[in-house]
């Protein structure tokens, strides 16, 4: 049984744009701090090993892998008077910020104890930001069927995406240094994100509010079943391996941050700085990459994104003490690719929804976005597990409060290659499977 999508609708109204971007302010906030911080905090302040530590990191992220497909599906076959996504949202919202500060709130010691309680409530954690996350991603498949208004929808979300990454990713390390650094720094940290998460999400929810759900068809309801499904859509399948590989690099990369500021530029507040120029640039130059993918594709901007990239993720192998106005200047350089790397596959992934459902005639949105959502969400996790887990290969030794210790060379090395020339490679391992995207009717 199928509904009819409607053939002609309004256009947005910029308070939708808005308010849809809000959500964004929290996604970031969730997506950044973590990978920023959590490792630092589990190896350098509770005193876990580096290798345990990237387990903690990850388990609870992979976790989405299996939840955020269910959450899909189930948005997909919800009926409400607020649509078929908010409710979602709604509870996502209003669950994440306290249990965001739980995490950094548990016990200090001893390191096994500190470890459970943050795997746990970060697990706690990470199903409530998918219950917000999945229906959020699947919206702009719904609320308009113009893939150009999908275009200016997604490149609001991103341009508040990165002035999210922004307040979280420079912002909570200045709070947590405000407050005294360790355990207390870190829980005074917590609570600056938990406010950013509640007026990004909730935020969401209310902006959204008079934005019309414009598809109306039957949801496919079997979950194992429409998984497969969207995994044998060739350009989302091409379009999903792509983004995770970057995403896995951009993962370490953001794990890497603090360990590459203390010990390859010898100045463990450059990592402020790091983040300023990496996320500053992604604001202005959003609207050129919007306006490369209109004049060449979004296929061909998200190439060249990934070029960008990848040439100055490169160049920070570079990096060492002194030389902070070069690694920066190249920060900037990576800075604009990552605009283009958030951009385009959040435009593009509509694209593929909405193709499927005009050829299929079923509402899939909520099983591609849960897909997506959980495949993005295990990369950025495995990034700091990779990290951890070179880490520990390479002898790094793990401190706790203001223990000062000595790091071996290869520790060293790692943390530099693991900044600079890994993610530079995955980023350019992805560009194949890009390359051969190509939007076609789903059969």
């Amino acid at each position: 049984m199928t509904g009819l999508p409607l053939t002609a609708a309004p256009g947005l109204t910029r308070g939708t744009h808005l308010g849809y971007a809000l959500g964004s302010i929290g996604t970031a906030a969730f997506g950044t701090v973590p990978g920023l911080l959590l490792l630092y905090y589990l190896t350098d302040v509770l005193g876990v090993g580096a290798g345990i530590a990237g387990l903690v990191v990850f388990a609870p992220k992979a976790w989405d892998v299996l939840l955020n497909p269910w959450v899909g599906a189930r948005s997909d076959a919800t009926d409400s008077r607020w649509g078929p996504r908010r409710p979602w949202m709604l509870a996502g919202g209003l669950a994440l910020p306290p249990l965001f500060v739980l995490v950094f709130a548990g016990p200090g010691a001893p390191p096994w104890l500190a470890a459970t309680w943050v795997a746990v409530t970060f697990l706690l954690a990470a199903t409530a930001y998918g219950l917000f996350q999945v229906p959020y991603v699947a919206q702009p498949a719904e609320i308009t069927l113009d893939p150009g208004e999908r275009s200016t929808l997604v490149s609001w979300r991103v341009a508040a995406l990165a002035v999210g990454v922004l307040l979280a990713g420079a912002g909570a390390p200045e709070v947590r240094d405000l407050a005294g650094g360790g355990r207390a720094g870190h829980l005074a940290m917590a609570g600056f994100v938990a406010v950013l998460l509640a007026v990004g999400m909730l935020g969401a929810v209310v902006g959204t509010r008079n934005a019309r759900t414009l598809t109306r068809v039957a949801s496919e309801g079997r979950l194992l079943h429409t998984v497969r499904v969207a995994a044998r859509v060739r350009p989302f399948r091409l379009l999903l391996t792509g983004f995770v590989v970057q995403a896995l690099g951009i993962g370490v990369m953001l794990a890497g941050v603090p360990y590459y500021a203390e010990r390859v530029l010898g100045d463990g507040g450059a990592g402020t700085l790091l983040f300023l120029a990496l996320v500053g640039p992604a604001i202005v130059v959003m609207p050129l990459w919007l306006r490369v993918g209109r004049r060449v594709g979004k296929r061909a901007g998200l190439l060249a994104a990934g070029a960008v990239f990848a040439v100055g993720a490169a160049g920070l192998a570079l990096g060492g003490p002194g030389r902070t106005g070069l690694v920066l200047g190249l920060v900037v350089l990576v800075g604009v690719g990552y605009a283009g790397l958030q951009m385009f596959p959040l435009a593009m992934l509509p694209d593929v929804v909405g193709a499927d459902e005009a050829s299929s005639g079923r509402r899939r949105a909520g099983v591609f976005t849960g897909v997506w959502t959980a495949a993005e969400t295990l990369g950025l996790a495995v990034g700091p597990a990779v990290l951890g887990g070179l880490l520990s290969l390479a002898g790094y030794r793990s401190s706790v409060g203001d223990d000062v210790v000595t790091q071996t060379g290869a520790a060293d090395t790692t943390v530099l290659l693991s900044f600079s020339v890994l993610p530079a490679l995955l980023v350019l391992a992805s560009l194949p499977f890009i390359a051969r995207y190509r939007l076609e009717p789903t059969p």
